[in-house]
């Protein structure tokens, strides 16, 4: 079975990006054949400067291969490397309705902050289902508050199958354990929000950022409800299970402070990650090997798009001197 799916490079990597996407990207690396995409052309709905673009995607590509994603066993590519897929988000464009649009969380949420979205973002849901569909991928590995956009996919591939005939294949979720990560205010970790803990950021400043992560005011002696906490949160993700349970039954007795919770999370973080800072600073100074990955990727993710849309257009009609 084929496994897609994409990391828009809108910022550095960080905690969320890692639990809800990457970790269960490298864990399915073993099991099924991997397309994982760096989705620079989502990006262009909220970044706009190149320079920053351009270092954006090299630093996914390089958090990937340190937190151990093979390139021998998948294809990590830029999704800019294949531009069949912006054509056939516009050929899904004209069979899909504007309500379908209209639904999309992701504009919606937009709307209900005030703010006045692109039409890149309004689009958005058009060029994720060209990216899932073009690659006759059978499985995308998401969270659970990404099922809209496979919902999405699916129905856009039977607009054009009913329309045309019969090309693309019904594509279906494929969810990971992992809850909403919590980021230092409460809400969804995002970038979009400023919230995050990188992966890979200073040591002292990620200790700082920790540190200052919301808690309740319940005094050091009361007991606390563990899963109202954030920190407690984050200490699951990356704790063992048994540690997890000590620092469950520690919460619920009472005695305990955040501040000690909030230590011991910096100390998982380090341990987790800062062990791969230097490997992280290998990749970083091999500029050229990271390019050959992506474009070698990009290749063999290519020659599958290629195929699928030699099929689409052949099935709407469109001619191209190309092909003749």
């Amino acid at each position: 079975m084929r496994a897609l799916s994409g990391i828009k490079p809108t910022g550095e990597l960080h905690l969320g990006n890692y639990f809800a996407a990457m970790k269960q990207h490298i864990e399915l690396q073993y099991e099924h054949e991997g397309f994982y995409f760096i989705a620079n052309y989502h990006s262009l709905t909220t970044v706009h400067d190149a320079e920053f673009l351009r270092q954006l995607t090299r630093n996914v590509a390089m958090d990937y291969l340190t937190m151990g994603l093979d390139p021998g066993r998948v294809n990590l590519f830029r999704q800019s490397d294949v531009p069949e897929v912006t054509e056939l988000a516009w050929i899904l464009a004209t069979v899909t309705g504007k309500g379908l649009m209209d639904r999309a969380t992701t504009y919606k949420d937009y709307v209900a902050k005030g703010i006045v979205p692109n039409m890149g973002i309004y689009c958005y849901p058009l060029l994720m289902a060209a990216d899932i569909l073009i690659y006759r991928s059978d499985i995308v590995p998401v969270g659970r508050d990404q099922v809209q956009h496979i919902e999405f996919t699916q129905d856009m591939a039977g607009y054009f199958n009913q329309t045309f005939r019969p090309v693309f294949k019904r594509p279906e979720a494929r969810l990971n354990e992992t809850p909403v990560v919590p980021g230092l205010d409460g809400q969804k970790m995002s970038k979009s929000y400023n919230n995050v803990i990188e992966l890979f950021g200073d040591p002292k400043v990620i200790r700082k950022k920790i540190m200052s992560i919301k808690t309740d005011s319940t005094p050091v002696e009361a007991p606390k409800e563990p899963e109202n906490c954030n920190v407690f949160r984050l200490i699951k993700l990356m704790a063992s299970p048994e540690e997890t349970a000590e620092w469950e039954r520690r919460y619920r007795a009472g005695g305990m402070g955040y501040g000690e919770a909030k230590q011991r999370l910096y100390e998982l973080w380090e341990a987790q990650f800062g062990s791969r800072r230097e490997l992280r600073a290998q990749w970083a100074a091999r500029p050229d090997d990271v390019e050959d990955i992506l474009r070698t990727g990009g290749r063999k993710a290519r020659e599958v798009a290629r195929e699928v849309m030699a099929e689409v257009r052949d099935a709407c009609g469109i001619v191209r001197a190309a092909d003749l």
